[in-house]
């Protein structure tokens, strides 16, 4: 395997286990609204992309005004557009059911960016393994999504939604980093960042809780804590390191790690939730684990 496939794949993967995070923090902080929790991640994202930009640490270039307007557009896209309505979909029906609707992102990513060169018989493993462990854990979680209540559709549809953002924004995000090589995964990061932090900042203006209500929260500190934490990394650092799976490898086989993604926030349900995976459960992340592999291996 060439160096730069197997650096591409272990950001991939990087990527997948911080992103994975994001799906419990709405859990550990149930008092605080969708928007509350999606401005104060990005904007803390943005204010480290800022800061990092102008004391010039990991950042070399600026972005010209086309470049900037490509930014703003897709931070909403892929970013805070995204991560509202995916904090939205949780807080109504739960950590699996969209975990498993943005789990599906894989699928349409490999569907749609399949470079012309490749043989579809190299993919099928790959996606026939993925849909099994999708078809797995959506039987496993039948049960959980009985008790959800009314709103419970409302949020398969806002996670459905969450998942088309994130599918054009994979597609774009590939095709506009082959197309400026010159910016570095880092550069492109930071701009991502600011663009994120502006759009952020401009959503909790309009429909954020006040400076009060925040303030009146007795777990105000953790909030905090968590809105830096998954800035650095599940934002600012898990772009740099997508960015890089990006510029490496195609945008189908970057597709498929994303199942890591899914992998990783159900490790992290399980274990806020202090309990062990059901063997379907267990079974569903083989399949999505082998569902990866076998993709690699038809990209090879």
């Amino acid at each position: 395997m060439l160096p730069g496939v197997l650096t591409g794949l272990l950001a991939g993967l990087g990527a997948g286990a911080l992103w994975g995070l994001v799906f419990v923090m709405p859990r550990m902080l149930g008092a605080y609204s969708g928007v509350d929790l999606t401005a104060g991640r990005f904007v803390a994202y943005g204010l480290l992309a800022a800061l990092m930009m102008v004391s010039g640490l990991n950042s070399r270039r600026w972005p010209d005004l086309p470049q900037a307007a490509a930014a703003l557009g897709m931070s909403v896209l892929g970013f805070s557009g995204y991560y509202l309505l995916l904090v939205l979909a949780i807080q109504d029906a739960g950590t699996e059911v969209p975990a498993l609707i943005v789990g599906t992102i894989p699928l349409w990513v490999m569907l749609l960016g399949k470079p012309a060169g490749l043989r579809w018989r190299g993919l099928w493993l790959g996606l026939l393994l993925t849909l099994a462990g999708l078809v797995l854990m959506a039987y496993a979680s039948y049960d959980f999504a009985e008790v959800r209540g009314g709103h419970f559709m409302r949020g398969v549809l806002l996670a459905t939604a969450a998942m088309a953002c994130w599918t054009l924004f994979a597609l774009l995000n590939a095709a506009w980093l082959k197309r400026y090589p010159e910016v570095s995964a880092t550069d492109w990061a930071n701009w991502l960042g600011i663009g994120s932090g502006l759009s952020g900042l401009l959503l909790w203006w309009g429909a954020g809780s006040d400076v009060a209500a925040l303030a009146a929260q007795p777990d105000l500190g953790l909030f905090a804590l968590l809105c830096l934490g998954t800035g650095f990394g599940s934002a600012w650092l898990a772009t740099i390191l997508w960015n890089m799976a990006s510029q490496r490898l195609s945008a189908s086989l970057c597709g498929q790690l994303i199942v890591s993604e899914t992998v990783f926030a159900l490790l992290y349900s399980f274990a806020w939730d202090g309990q062990w995976p059901s063997l379907v459960q267990a079974a569903a992340c083989a399949l999505f684990i082998l569902g990866i592999l076998a993709s690699i291996k038809g990209h090879a």
